[in-house]
């Protein structure tokens, strides 16, 4: 598997050099459009919107608009001196209570890979996280944007999920719900029961996506005798290599860095 980042978690004084790999696989069906008479592929084409001649790859850049038609040019040097730094390091922050973190939050996961030589100290930060039963907040600079991310271990592997800043979601104040419905014992029993009675442990693996699996059957079916290729996926063989950081870690410790003074927020406790 490829990875989509590679740089170092920044842990007090230890750094982990680690690889994102995309935990996410996506299974969307991709579809080309095609002219129907005798099924060519249509092609799109990059105009400029006044002279309408097409405008080559090496002449498009990324712009943001300020107001109606006034651009101002972003390179890739601005998006990389924004925040040099976090674009090499995941910077751990803080760590919290697993059952703190809502899972309303939580955006995209990938999984953490340890680099050569970081081993021991990816194996201290997930085995400390699952003693402690605690997650780590930091933040990261993936590609051109940066994020908030969560790090938690689940069995041997350390998981990174982006999560969303408070506000990028909407308040739910202005939601229609029942505040002042109530139920009676009879009724409550019986939602009770009919929970407990559907309850059962969860086995992800158990779903599929019965509507794509349909759609990919009657494609195969119009496309018998065409021939179809599955793309066969490389996986990178780890390697072990034990580092020592207990000075590190006892400098971390003794260092105590101060505390960031936290700006005034109106922000409420997530629910």
């Amino acid at each position: 598997m490829r990875p989509v980042w590679k740089g170092a978690i920044s842990f007090g004084l230890v750094n982990i050099p680690v690889d994102l790999i995309t935990a996410e696989q996506k299974n969307d069906l991709k579809f080309n459009l095609i002219d129907s008479r005798d099924e060519n592929r249509i092609r799109y084409e990059r105009v400029n919107e006044e002279t309408g001649e097409e405008v080559p790859w090496d002449q498009i850049v990324k712009a943001f608009e300020f107001s109606d038609d006034n651009y101002v040019v972003v390179t890739d040097e601005d998006f990389a001196q924004a925040d040099v730094k976090a674009t090499k390091t995941i910077d751990i922050e803080t760590f919290i209570e697993r059952s703190e973190l809502a899972l309303k939050y939580l955006d995209r996961p990938y999984y953490v890979q340890s680099q050569k030589g970081g081993e021991k100290a990816y194996a201290l930060l997930r085995d400390g996280l699952i003693k402690t039963d605690k997650i780590a907040i930091a933040r990261v600079v993936i590609r051109t944007r940066a994020y908030l991310a969560a790090i938690y271990p689940e069995d041997t592997v350390l998981i990174l999920n982006l999560i969303r800043f408070h506000q990028e979601l909407r308040a739910v104040e202005d939601l229609r719900v029942p505040t002042d419905v109530k139920s009676t014992k009879k009724e409550m029993d019986l939602a009770i029961k009919l929970i407990n009675d559907m309850s059962e442990a969860w086995d992800p693996s158990a779903y599929h996506d019965e509507y794509r699996e349909a759609l990919m059957k009657r494609i195969k079916e119009k496309a018998k005798g065409k021939g179809i290729k599955e793309e066969v996926v490389e996986e990178v063989e780890p390697t072990d290599n034990v580092v020592d950081i207990m000075d590190l870690l006892q400098k971390s410790i003794d260092k105590k860095p101060a505390k960031k003074t936290k700006a005034k927020s109106t922000r409420k406790k997530s629910s």
